[in-house]
């Protein structure tokens, strides 16, 4: 089960080396990891993604709650909350018929052109895990020239909040 474990750690050097060395040490995968400083400089906010079921997952973070660097944690996962991610999607698109296919995509996405040149075009879209499974679903195989995608940041919905 892919769960989302989202976390307030130091902003020191090596705090991210110590969380992904715990996954590693365990044999734990982490299918993705987003982090950035929160807005007090001095801590900054992970996101995890993992793949477990409920034990793996209780282990996961009882392990993170040992790490020194750690603050405070959450799998939000189950509770309401929202998640984000973004993705850059390069297509080949060298005629005016495939330059208006990819636009009737963008479209129906709501996605963003953000170049254009002669070889291709490269498309921004945010949203969750599904909807960006599905626009890779719609494009073409054979006009993808590359993927790019940050991880999903994600918040719980209402007055939950993760704070120090």
């Amino acid at each position: 089960m892919r769960r989302i474990i989202s976390l307030l750690l130091e902003n020191e050097p090596g705090a991210l080396s110590r969380v992904a060395g715990l996954f590693s040490a365990r044999g734990f995968n982490i299918e993705s990891l987003t982090v950035a400083p929160s807005d007090d400089p001095t801590v900054s906010r992970m996101t995890v993604v993992t793949i477990g079921d409920a034990d793996i997952v209780e282990q996961i973070v009882k392990q993170l709650n040992k790490l020194i660097d750690v603050i405070k944690l959450m799998d939000i996962t189950d509770g309401d909350h929202l998640d984000r991610e973004l993705m850059l999607v390069k297509v080949r698109a060298t005629s005016a018929a495939a330059r208006d296919e990819i636009d009737r995509v963008v479209r129906a996405f709501n996605a963003h052109i953000v170049e254009i040149t002669r070889q291709g075009v490269v498309i921004e879209v945010t949203g969750d895990n599904d909807k960006l499974k599905g626009f890779l679903d719609v494009v073409e195989s054979g006009s993808l020239i590359e993927v790019v995608r940050s991880g999903p940041c994600a918040i719980s919905r209402g007055g939950k909040a993760l704070k120090i």
